[in-house]
């Protein structure tokens, strides 16, 4: 064990570490990284991924699904143009 003692003499005293405040600043860091991933997960499972049914069973109103339709129609007319 007495061997080490001039190991550590031969530590550069102008070397700059990170020390005791680098470790607390990386451990908070991580703990706020690991609740914020916690939190994201407890939302994600609340959203609900299905997709829409076009088959008439949706609770879209008249007028949205109206909208929709003209919009395709509009897509396909340009879509034609530019083919043609």
């Amino acid at each position: 064990m007495t061997h080490l003692v001039p190991l550590a003499k031969e530590v550069d005293d102008d070397k700059v570490t990170p020390g005791v405040l680098g470790f607390i600043v990386f451990a908070v860091m991580a703990l706020a990284v690991w609740g914020l991933m916690k939190s994201m997960n407890k939302h994600m499972r609340k959203v609900d991924f299905k997709d829409s049914d076009d088959s008439g069973d949706s609770e879209e109103s008249p007028d949205a699904k109206a909208a929709k339709s003209a919009k395709s129609a509009e897509s396909a007319k340009s879509s034609e143009a530019k083919a043609g």
